[in-house]
């Protein structure tokens, strides 16, 4: 009896020490989602970020996850953003990171939409206006504006909106990994502890394998 009992206060004891050891945890720092999500890539770790352009944290975020970005090894971890959509507002933005991202235009155009409409205040009230700064930016302008309202971004923001759904986001930015964990500034701590927690949950999944 005595033996047993020790036992189990030592097994105790090893769990309480593992819990303690672990930088982040599930339920504080972060979430597991219900149901895992199918990722693209099975062979490598898919990181999500669900971004707005309209949203202010989204802003201040990007150069953060942009120098993320940066630093990880393609072969192993595969960077993937997805535009919400919270609202008709919303919708042109999605289409045209959409558009952007079907022409191979998104690294001469990401950063340069947050500045337009965060540090230079500008309105997007009518397509014609996308389809202008896109323009701008060295996109071909025709091209531009008859994919924007295409099959092809319909169905983007179809499995953009799905992916809203499955990941349960109700804000943004969010961040996703593999398919199972879901990390905000609010979990974490700030944006900075985003990355942090995003890259610990990245190692757990390639220890896992």
């Amino acid at each position: 009896m005595i033996r047993k009992l020790v036992v189990g206060l030592m097994a105790l004891m090893m769990s309480l020490t593992v819990w303690a050891a672990e930088p982040f945890q599930d339920g504080v720092h972060y979430e597991t989602l219900p149901f895992a999500v199918k990722t693209a890539d099975p062979d490598k770790v898919e990181v999500t970020e669900m971004f707005g352009y309209l949203c202010p944290h989204c802003n201040s975020f990007e150069p953060l996850v942009a120098g993320w970005h940066k630093r990880q090894n393609a072969d192993e971890v595969q960077f993937v953003r997805v535009p919400v959509v919270f609202g008709r507002s919303w919708e042109p933005f999605a289409r045209a990171y959409y558009t952007a991202e079907l022409m191979g235009a998104v690294d001469q155009s990401h950063q340069q939409m947050f500045d337009a409409i965060h540090l230079n205040k500008q309105r997007f009230s009518k397509p014609e206006d996308m389809v202008e700064f896109y323009g701008k930016l060295g996109v071909d302008r025709e091209k531009f504006g008859k994919l924007m309202n295409s099959f092809a971004v319909n169905t983007k923001l179809n499995q953009g909106e799905s992916k809203a759904r499955s990941y349960e986001i109700t804000g943004v930015p969010t961040m996703v990994v593999n398919g199972k964990y879901r990390v905000t500034a609010s979990s974490a701590g700030g944006h900075k502890q985003m990355l942090e927690v995003v890259d610990y949950l990245v190692e757990k999944e390639r220890q896992s394998r």
